[in-house]
């Protein structure tokens, strides 16, 4: 409850688009790894490793937990044993990072030293520093079938628009430069609440969950269209 009521103060959003359940358990801090039992990040809220950000597939990139830290990895991200004091020292499986905090011990990296990428932003990260966060649907040229994902304008990236996969994901799989685009207003129907984001040959087609996300996300969306980048109660505050 303590760590809903903390998401709840970050995020408008975080209770109306997922009702206190989609963003996963609060992190061990360092200091404790290891001797506490970790919460584990829900399958259902990741489709890739949170350590390598390889997609997971039900055959070669299977979805595994590391007993100290909680978060869903591969079987090449996990395949570390570490004692834990909580388990009363006994080896278990861990992922990489908490392998090297909690043994000393030097892992050689076939990916070290590769450029992080724009896309390689954490979901559960920008969402608790984000403008708006939440569930949309983006649907296809034909305004049929949709894709649901996790959607974030962050606060200090206000101008770009993240889609994930799910809310827990550590890459996202795309993302839409807001500026320039302009926000359209769609009649509602079949309980349908559509809107869409137009520049020149591209068109995006989004459904909310109800009426009021849709309005949250559109202001949202035309600010940065804008290039605004002040928050609104910043702005608010100077009209006064």
């Amino acid at each position: 409850q303590d760590a809903i009521d903390r998401k709840e103060k970050r995020s408008e959003t975080f209770k109306t688009a997922v009702h206190g359940q989609e963003m996963g358990p609060p992190a061990l801090k360092t200091e404790e790894l290891g001797r506490r039992a970790p919460q584990w990040v829900r399958d259902s809220l990741v489709t890739m490793c949170m350590r390598c950000k390889e997609p997971f597939n039900a055959i070669t990139r299977r979805r595994h937990h590391c007993r100290a830290c909680g978060y869903v990895v591969c079987a090449r991200c996990s395949d570390y044993k570490a004692e834990l004091q909580y388990d009363g020292n006994r080896p278990n499986r861990v992922c990489q990072e908490c392998y090297l905090f909690l043994t000393g011990h030097v892992v050689l990296e076939d990916h070290e030293g590769k450029h992080k990428g724009i896309l390689e932003k954490g979901a559960a990260e920008l969402s608790g520093r984000s403008l708006v966060c939440g569930s949309l649907q983006l649907l296809d040229k034909n305004g049929k079938v949709g894709t649901r994902g996790w959607f974030v304008i962050p606060r200090d990236d206000p101008l770009v628009l993240y889609i994930y996969a799910a809310p827990q994901d550590v890459r996202a799989h795309t993302s839409i430069p807001l500026l320039g685009y302009q926000v359209r207003d769609l009649p509602q129907g079949d309980s349908r609440h559509l809107f869409q984001l137009a520049q020149s040959q591209q068109l995006y087609t989004f459904m909310a969950d109800s009426e009021e996300l849709k309005q949250r996300w559109m202001r949202a969306m035309a600010r940065s269209a804008a290039g605004i980048t002040r928050p609104d109660e910043e702005e608010e505050e100077e009209e006064d």
